[in-house]
């Protein structure tokens, strides 16, 4: 997600910095933002002079004191204490107009805030994935972010071909909280033993969704959507329709994540 987030944000044409702690991880995204870009050039949705130019435009870095900048954007692991963490070390080193948005699928927004210095400079800026590709962005309102601040991430939004959606911070805010039962509800006919994988997402593919619940899960990755699914169950006082699902939960157990280990619903090469 961060990668994709950089290469947005490159091709509109911002100085970029994409930060990530393990080099051997920012090694990789180097290697797969360069490995898009070539495709990309090679189905002639850009120029190699467009593809010189957004490469360039994106410093890779190891060392957090890089990231001093108008804007940061996390999208680390879905970790509230982690997230706050980030955040005050990045408070630390930018002063206090730097807008701190947080990609959190679920977790408050205002909890966040309220554990960092100037809460007003931080709000949801929640993208999909892949983040290239999906058109929507959830702009999210913690109680304390400033209409400065929002209004600046849905000029930003746009500046990168998005149509953002303001929202309250509440659980799921509003596509992660309509989903839950498109996934736990394909998941309890598998429990019941009503139907498998294939056929769930071959028939709901077939009723016009672009991809049935069990791809879409393995490419979202099942330790994501799992979590997402426990966040919004609890912070709803755990309502048995929202209950996540024991299969979803073995499967994070075994590391079977979906594409990104090569094994979630199904095998990938």
């Amino acid at each position: 997600m961060g990668t994709g987030i950089a290469q947005l944000s490159a091709t509109a044409g911002f100085k970029t910095i994409l930060y990530e702690s393990n080099t051997d991880v920012l090694e990789k995204a180097r290697s797969s933002l360069l490995k898009i870009l070539i495709a990309l050039v090679e189905k002639n949705k850009i120029t190699s002079d467009d593809k010189e130019k957004i490469f360039q435009r994106i410093h890779f870095s190891s060392n957090i004191e890089d990231c001093n900048a108008e804007l940061i954007i996390e999208a680390i692991t879905e970790n509230l204490k982690a997230k706050i963490e980030l955040f005050n070390q990045l408070s630390a080193i930018n002063d206090d107009k730097t807008i701190l948005a947080t990609n959190t699928s679920s977790l408050s927004v205002s909890d966040i805030g309220n554990n960092i210095l100037q809460p007003q400079r931080v709000a949801g800026m929640h993208f999909f994935n892949p983040a290239p590709v999906m058109k929507l962005i959830e702009i999210v309102k913690g109680e304390k972010a400033s209409e400065e601040v929002i209004q600046t991430l849905i000029s930003f939004s746009v500046q990168l071909g998005k149509t953002p959606v303001v929202c309250k911070d509440s659980p799921g805010f509003i596509v992660n909280r309509v989903a839950r039962p498109f996934y736990i509800e394909s998941l309890r006919l598998v429990e019941e033993g009503v139907a498998d994988f294939a056929t769930i997402d071959e028939l709901l593919e077939a009723t016009g969704f672009k991809m049935g619940p069990f791809k879409l899960m393995d490419l979202i990755g099942n330790d994501i959507n799992y979590t997402v699914s426990t966040s919004v169950y609890d912070q709803l006082n755990k309502p048995g329709r929202l209950k996540p699902s024991f299969i979803q939960k073995e499967k994070v157990e075994k590391g079977e994540l979906g594409k990104k280990t090569g094994k979630g619903y199904y095998e990938y090469n």
